[in-house]
């Protein structure tokens, strides 16, 4: 998955989260248990999350605030962070 990059700025006051299809109680699939996940387990999490991210409708706005603050960890913008990590080794 390779996206345009765009930077945009962002201030405590973006509503963008608050729109987010991720919030409430499925929140817990964005982000790796406080336990050892085995990778059938991550890939099963990190596959539903993406599922939601997908329908989401700040999708564009997520992915472009996990790249510009370089977010380390969970999955934002249908991306996880190894995903992340790759896209911005490319834009660098």
């Amino acid at each position: 998955m390779k996206r345009g990059y765009r930077q945009i700025e962002y201030t405590s006051d973006d509503p963008w989260q608050l729109r987010a299809a991720c919030r409430g109680p499925q929140a817990y699939l964005f982000f790796p248990p406080n336990h050892p996940e085995r990778k059938e387990d991550r890939e099963s999490r990190e596959s539903r999350a993406k599922a939601i991210c997908a329908v989401c409708p700040v999708l564009d706005d997520c992915y472009g605030f996990a790249i510009d603050t370089r977010e380390a960890h969970g999955i934002w913008g249908g991306t996880t962070e190894a995903e992340r990590r790759v896209l911005l080794a490319e834009v660098v």
